[in-house]
């Protein structure tokens, strides 16, 4: 089959020429404004929102976007990583706290209780690590929140005892509530120094010369003052939680029954006064109504003048 020619007449030479190279040039041509065009419609297309859903450059740029989303997913998850590992300190440290208030420390079951469970595996997208990523970052986040719950009730239970310790410290029997001279070995079995028997002192006797200064030892309501027997004339304190102290011997009191009274306040002065074979100051203090050694309950480095304003 033969090719079909192109010809052109001339006018100069009035006669028909083949064509050779206009088919090429006429090819070349369309194909540029073919280009032109179609690149033209693209961007006309992109302009106006892809309204013939061409969507090539619209396709790039989610390519793109989703790269970028899918390392941010990733940063934030080991950002609460960090957290939750800083988490896991403040919980350590709320054990150390709960010890010094006196409560048990959370353990480790306790923690895992608060914290653990399973998380429901969700397919967000068709993409296995990107759903990967999004479920691990759920998962953290409700641990860490879990996590944040649980401490945040352990430290109010803390700062509640602590609280409450600060007021049972302030009943306690805690100090030496007169000076003078004593002997720890002074309490228990020992023969009375003035019937001559082996009898339980169920006490100490501090020793100094009368109208020394006695002070409470600690905070409290005064539930007896008066004579009382071989004590003399004698006052009796209730601490609360369960503690009472007794002094006796005394030659003046400057206290009366139900007033409310504090760690160092004056409350009497030393005396002889009962059965006494000297001033001094005849000290008991009792744990619901067991006599306890007093020595046991003094701390050397606090004094009754640390407390008086």
């Amino acid at each position: 089959m033969s090719k079909t020619k192109l010809y052109h007449f001339s006018p100069e030479l009035l006669s028909f020429h083949e064509a050779r190279w206009t088919r090429t040039r006429l090819i070349l041509t369309g194909i540029i404004v073919g280009g032109v065009a179609l690149w033209s419609l693209i961007l006309v297309n992109q302009q106006y929102g892809n309204v013939l859903g061409l969507g090539f450059i619209q396709q790039n740029a989610l390519v793109n976007e989703n790269r970028v989303l899918q390392n941010q997913l990733l940063y934030f998850t080991r950002r609460l990583d960090v957290i939750q590992k800083k988490l896991n300190l403040i919980g350590d440290k709320g054990n150390e706290m709960r010890l010094l208030a006196d409560l048990p420390k959370l353990d480790e079951d306790l923690r895992k209780a608060g914290t653990g469970g399973t998380e429901e595996r969700i397919d967000f997208t068709g993409s296995s690590s990107v759903n990967s990523l999004l479920n691990n970052l759920r998962t953290t986040a409700s641990q860490a929140e879990r996590e944040l719950h649980l401490q945040a009730v352990s430290y109010e239970e803390i700062e509640r005892r602590y609280d409450q310790n600060k007021v049972r410290f302030s009943h306690l029997p805690a100090i030496k509530p007169m000076d003078g001279f004593y002997s720890k070995h002074d309490f228990g079995m020992r023969l009375h120094p003035i019937l001559n028997i082996f009898r339980k002192h169920e006490g100490i006797d501090i020793i100094n010369e009368t109208g020394t200064s006695i002070f409470a030892s600690a905070e409290g309501i005064v539930e007896f003052t008066g004579r009382q027997g071989g004590y003399g004339l004698a006052l009796e304190i209730n601490h609360g939680y369960s503690f009472k102290t007794l002094y006796g011997h005394l030659s003046k009191t400057f206290v009366h029954e139900g007033q409310h009274v504090k760690r160092g306040d004056l409350i009497a002065r030393s005396g002889n006064t009962g059965l006494s074979n000297g001033p001094h100051l005849h000290y008991e203090v009792r744990l619901n109504g067991v006599a306890q050694n007093p020595t046991d309950y003094f701390f050397d480095d606090v004094r009754a003048s640390d407390f008086q304003k």
